[in-house]
């Protein structure tokens, strides 16, 4: 059953909270004055709709609709959750929040995504107070996995569990933060850093550039996968954090920061800043600037999910919950009727799989049919487990054929038929489809191999049952075009 998310609100957090909902297969309703809200929101979505595909190796389902309302009462009728991203005035929110309690669901979740107030204050004079909490995310939302899910201690704590159960479910990381503080626990951080920021680039210590590489050249590159705490235990050596904090504990005394005190917010202050910046990125539009930032955290995600690693580890756990319940993640016994070439892949082509001209690369050919055939190899039980006791499948020959083009984006499915399979030989052929389109076929011949001696052994008779029976129903297709080809042999 299709859920409904309610957003109000459609700017830059807005639109990042209806793309992430409506990738995930949400129906979105977005409600905001601002007549241009369609037009604005249009760049972002597809942003959205480049980047966040390219996370996963499974696809997203489809995508939900979309709808633009003027009014409020319409928006959040029947809606499962409702998103704040109103301006950050209190007295804004207070009656945005008194309209949609008017006329929501009292089962509904109202979360707010400010980034400074606290629940308690969001909830004074609401109908229902124990309906709202604050889920403040970080831009951009379609891709930042992290959400400070903050209750009040009149918040339902049901409604909290609900809540941080559906940002799971949508490849997000939701934070419970136990105590309500102000700016939560993220940005007490980033306005540390930015307060300190000012002052070295108005005492002349440093630029905004020399700034950002001291970042992005440094901790910036160790905080993103280790965190604060971590990194420093690190650092203490085998000692650990104890030893750390025993050798670094006395610079705290020291004059090294002005973390208490704040520069005068001047004209001159801001010019300065401002000037900086312009000459450090000026020679690139915002639009440019996005595309880069998408990239960049696309590509140190996807490194963090191969090691299952923070920001990683989230996608990992959202993939198998996107695999859970079809045929890309189900055993061989489960599938009644194994007549047809069995789905082993259905993906988004990510970002990092173009080349030059602007298409998917050789190597991630073998890759995408390499993951079919994984696939299939867990499809009849020669999985992790399996193999940790010692057998495996060796690839011994490959032929791929390019047929058509693939670009960045496009949603390609591998379907797998079994030429041959008996004993340890095992001969599969797979075909590479967008839609209808036919982009690929790649024919692989494997051998059953004892990782103990590197030497061909026989499989479980478990993984040969499951294979020899789809062999054999599938010994009733046709010969593939182009099976059994050899590199420029004529049709």
């Amino acid at each position: 059953m299709t859920q409904t998310a309610a957003i109000i609100g459609g700017g830059v957090i807005g639109g990042g909270w209806a793309a992430r909902f409506l990738l995930n297969g949400w129906d979105v309703r977005v409600f905001d004055p601002d007549p241009d809200a369609e037009a604005k929101l249009a760049p972002v979505l597809a942003q959205a709709r480049r980047a966040l595909p390219s996370l996963t190796d499974v696809a997203l389902p489809e995508e939900g609709s979309l709808s633009f309302h003027g009014d409020l009462a319409e928006v959040v009728a029947g809606a499962d959750w409702i998103q704040e991203s109103v301006p950050e005035r209190l007295e804004i929110k207070h009656t945005v929040l008194a309209a949609v309690q008017a006329a929501c669901a009292e089962a509904a979740i109202i979360g707010s995504s400010t980034s400074g107030f606290k629940p308690s204050e969001l909830q004074e004079g609401a109908l229902r107070p124990e309906q709202i909490m604050v889920c403040h995310p970080f831009n951009p939302v379609y891709l930042m996995p992290l959400i400070e899910v903050v209750p009040s201690p009149a918040t339902d704590p049901t409604l909290v569990e609900k809540a941080q159960d559906i940002l799971r479910s949508l490849g997000m990381y939701p934070l419970h933060v136990r105590k309500e503080i102000d700016a939560h626990i993220a940005d007490r951080f980033l306005e540390a850093v930015w307060r300190e920021a000012l002052w070295l680039v108005k005492d002349g210590v440093a630029t905004t550039e020399e700034i950002d590489e001291a970042i992005r050249m440094g901790f910036g590159i160790r905080w993103g996968q280790m965190g604060l705490f971590d990194t420093y235990r690190t650092a203490g050596g085998e000692a650990g954090m104890r030893h750390f904090m025993a050798q670094f504990g006395p610079c705290l005394t020291f004059p090294w920061t002005k973390l208490t005190d704040v520069p005068e917010f001047t004209d001159e202050l801001v010019e300065l800043i401002a000037g900086q910046s312009d000459a450090q990125s000026g020679h690139m539009t915002i639009p440019q600037m996005l595309t880069a930032r998408d990239n960049n955290l696309v590509g140190m995600m996807r490194a963090l999910k191969a090691n299952d690693w923070g920001a990683g580890a989230v996608l990992n756990a959202h993939e198998a919950v996107l695999r859970a319940g079809n045929v890309l993640g189900a055993h061989a016994d489960d599938l009644e009727d194994v007549s047809a070439p069995i789905l082993t892949v259905r993906r988004a082509v990510p970002l990092d799989w173009t080349d030059y001209n602007g298409h998917m690369n050789e190597a991630r050919y073998l890759h995408a049919f390499g993951d079919a055939t994984d696939r299939f190899m867990a499809l009849i039980g020669c999985d992790a487990d399996y193999i940790a006791t010692g057998g495996s499948y060796f690839t011994a020959e490959t032929h791929i054929r390019h047929v058509d083009e693939v670009l960045a984006g496009a949603i390609i499915e591998v379907r797998t038929q079994v030429l041959a399979g008996a004993g340890k030989k095992m001969h599969l052929w797979h075909e590479m489809y967008e839609g209808d389109r036919l982009l690929a076929t790649g024919e692989h011949f494997l051998l059953h191999v004892s990782l103990e001696t590197r030497r061909p052994s026989e499989p479980s008779a478990a993984i040969v049952a499951a294979l020899e029976r789809i062999a054999e129903a599938h010994a009733a297709l046709p010969m593939p075009d182009g099976a059994g080809r050899a590199v420029g042999q004529r049709p």
